[in-house]
This record gives C-alpha cells, sequence and structure tokens, in this order.
C-alpha cells in the first residue's frame, strides 16, 4: 500500500513539472462595468431618541453644564475631577456666568472658569441626562 502510494505521489509531481493543463489567470477591468444608481427616499418616523434630540440642541464642542457628565469635562485641563464635581453639584444653571458664584471656588479656580466660559453652554435640565447619578457614572470607562 505505501509503494503504491509513493508511485502515485512521484507521478501527480512529475505531471505538475511538466506543467500540463496550463491556463492564465485574467483581470476583469472594473472601469468598463457599469454600475447602477438607486435613490433611497428617507422617511422620517415618529419616534425620536430623547438623548439624540438634547444633544442636537447642545451642539458642537461645548459642554452642557446642566447635563454634561463628570468626566466629559476631563478635555479641559484642570477641570476634572474637583471644578467638574463642583459644577455638577451646583447645577442648574440660568446662563453661563452663574457657574462663576459657586461659594467653595477658589481664585485659581474662578480664573480658569472664566478662561474657559466661551467652551460652556447652558440648555434646560433634561431628565435623560440628570436621573440618578447618572452625570457622576456615566458607566463608560476609557
Amino acid at each position: 500500500m505505501k509503494q503504491i502510494a509513493l508511485v502515485l505521489a512521484i507521478f501527480g509531481l512529475c505531471l505538475g513539472l511538466m506543467g500540463l493543463p496550463y491556463h492564465q489567470a485574467q483581470a476583469s477591468n472594473l472601469s468598463l462595468t457599469t454600475w447602477t444608481s438607486t435613490s433611497i427616499l428617507a422617511v422620517e418616523s415618529g419616534k425620536v431618541n430623547k438623548a439624540d434630540k438634547k444633544l442636537g440642541e447642545i451642539g458642537g464642542e461645548q459642554l452642557d453644564l446642566n447635563n454634561s457628565p463628570l468626566r466629559s469635562f476631563r478635555k479641559y485641563r484642570g477641570m476634572f475631577p474637583t471644578i467638574a464635581a463642583m459644577i455638577v453639584d451646583n447645577a442648574p444653571y440660568e446662563k453661563v456666568e452663574d457657574v462663576l458664584e459657586i461659594s467653595d471656588l477658589t481664585e485659581n479656580q474662578k480664573k480658569l472658569l472664566e478662561a474657559n466660559l466661551d467652551k460652556f453652554k447652558v440648555t434646560p435640565t433634561s431628565d435623560l441626562f440628570n436621573e440618578g447619578d447618572f452625570r457622576l457614572n456615566t458607566g463608560s470607562y476609557d
């Protein structure tokens, strides 16, 4: 049995070396292919994601002092965690400048906040972002 397998292997090797059946592959020219286009009809559903709607109100890169989670203040140097926690604890605010009236702020913290007032925005509080401890712990860790 081993001898038959050896003879078949040698025979197959010889056929392969002689290159009996040999075909070249040809690539297709995609520029000659026409692709049909389809139209997509956008339909607005009656259901709106409340979180997306609220984030649309905030817009841009600004942080909403009444709704943004504590961890989002990390993108501004010196804000996280101390000043950010003070901002969250003393919310809601009527206008952005109200954040400067937090009672426990040091002079350096006030200067830091004043330098960054243009990065903040105030919108009405949303239960969606303020319910429970969501602003303190969003459950996402990076």
